[in-house]
């Protein structure tokens, strides 16, 4: 049997219309009807003008703006969740105290230093051993 894969599930229909989506006609039917109270709750049309703006450009952004591709309710929650939720911060640049000052470092405890060398040879048997292991792996 043979079934049909259903195609294009992250396009929402248009079902308000022909053009607005159920989802962005929620957002601005949101927005008007936020809008509608603050006119009615504040007594002044010159006061309640600056709410009604940012509540209804609120609205247009959530329906209709999108940040590098995402909706912009996404990059809201983002922000929302980063403001509010504890932050973990793992590593503190600290400064160093100095334990050995010039003065006390002679030429006697650098001699008495030992730094190991790699001769040319056995460099080569170490890179040699590596390549043959790699080799294998494969």
């Amino acid at each position: 049997m043979q079934f049909q894969v259903p195609q294009f599930i992250e396009v929402q229909d248009k079902i308000i219309g022909g053009i607005l989506t159920l989802r962005q006609f929620i957002y601005l039917a949101g927005a008007g009807g936020l809008s509608f109270l603050i006119y009615k709750i504040l007594p002044s049309i010159y006061l309640s003008g600056l709410p009604i703006i940012v509540v209804v450009g609120f609205g247009i952004a959530l329906a209709f703006y999108k940040v590098n591709g995402k909706p912009f309710i996404e990059v809201v929650e983002a922000a929302f969740k980063y403001s509010t939720g504890a932050k973990l911060f793992i590593w503190r640049k600290r400064d160093k105290v100095a334990t050995a000052t010039p003065e006390t470092i002679t030429t006697d405890s650098v001699a008495q230093m030992y730094v190991p060398r790699l001769s040319d040879s056995k460099l080569k048997d170490l890179t040699w051993s590596l390549d043959v292991k790699d080799v294998g792996k494969r």
